[in-house]
């Protein structure tokens, strides 16, 4: 400490008559700036050339005091560059952000049952991010073995800097699905119909699509289960939809249901080709442990949940009270 005022006051000395006082005032001295004001730091960037810049916005009255301060402590000299929010707080706290890198975080989500067209049109609007996605080759972009990277970017909210790319986000978010798929396969049932993981999480995302409350995945896995060991098909309209891609107006039709794609359950038989959307982890978890059921169909009773039937007849019956009045 005796060190410290020592060299504080013969710096004075040297710095035209700057007194201990003054600079200990300069050390509280507040930015003005707005608050959440967004600064970025180009790579680069001396000491000297911040003050400046932001003396330039009267964000500061002078450079003079805070350059003798740096004398003093060189530590403060080491700027990171980045996009950092600045406040009202003293001049050397707002640096001190900088020299440590804490950098302002944005977030960026994947909603459950998103198809990939979805997440890439959201993530091509981040502002903040370098868009470096290759659309015409994601899959290989993204994860060098998928042909196809529907179903796999596992929904989350996902933290960014600015500068960071798109491609790179996603990649975080295919290694999270890759992972989640593997611990639900790991733990998967041991009678299931299901033979790899793929397949699992196609069914996990038809699974995704046809419910949105939690507590029903379990039954529609198992109603879906029950048809594939039956060689039924599976007859759930988000395949179609999802067949029908950008044309859908939002209204499905009886010729929609009789149209052959490689996505209509109606007309093919088994899973389709591929996941229809981004499933999360209680449709994986779903998909692989379905409960001992004799439900074979359901229906959507109107109100976001659905009624279950073991036969035809009780599935007509209910059709009729939930569809068709």
């Amino acid at each position: 400490m005796i060190k410290v005022i020592v060299s504080v006051l013969l710096l004075a000395l040297l710095c035209c008559g700057i007194g201990y006082q003054q600079l200990q005032s300069a050390m509280k001295m507040p930015l003005k700036v707005e608050n959440s004001t967004l600064f970025k730091v180009e790579r680069g960037t001396g000491f000297n050339q911040l003050c400046q810049a932001w003396q330039a916005k009267q964000w500061v009255d002078s450079c003079f005091k805070f350059q003798v301060i740096a004398k003093l402590d060189p530590t403060l000299t080491d700027l990171k560059a980045g996009l950092y929010e600045l406040d009202t707080s003293a001049v050397i706290d707002n640096i001190r952000r900088i020299n440590q890198g804490a950098q302002v975080s944005f977030s960026f989500t994947i909603i459950e049952g998103q198809p990939l067209r979805d997440v890439v049109a959201n993530i091509q609007k981040q502002v903040h991010l370098t868009h470096d996605l290759d659309t015409k080759n994601l899959a290989t972009q993204i994860s060098n073995t998928q042909k196809n990277l529907e179903g796999w970017l596992f929904p989350d909210t996902y933290h960014y800097h600015s500068g960071d790319s798109a491609s790179g986000l996603l990649k975080r978010a295919y290694s999270k699905m890759q992972q989640e798929l593997e611990s639900a396969w790991q733990n998967r049932a041991s009678d299931l119909v299901l033979s790899s993981p793929y397949e699992a999480l196609i069914l996990a995302s038809i699974i995704e699509k046809e419910t949105g409350l939690a507590s029903e995945r379990p039954l529609i896995s198992a109603v879906f289960t029950n048809r594939l060991k039956t060689n039924m098909r599976l007859q759930t309209d988000p395949t179609v939809i999802y067949g029908i891609g950008a044309d859908f107006d939002g209204d499905i039709k009886r010729k929609d249901l009789t149209t052959y794609t490689p996505y209509n359950t109606y007309k093919i038989k088994g899973l389709p080709p591929t996941p229809i959307a981004m499933p999360s982890k209680a449709a994986l978890l779903a998909a692989v442990n379905p409960p001992q059921s004799e439900f074979i169909y359901f229906v959507a009773k109107g109100d976001g949940s659905h009624q279950f039937s073991k036969t035809l007849q009780e599935h007509n019956r209910a059709v009729k009270q939930y569809q068709l009045n």
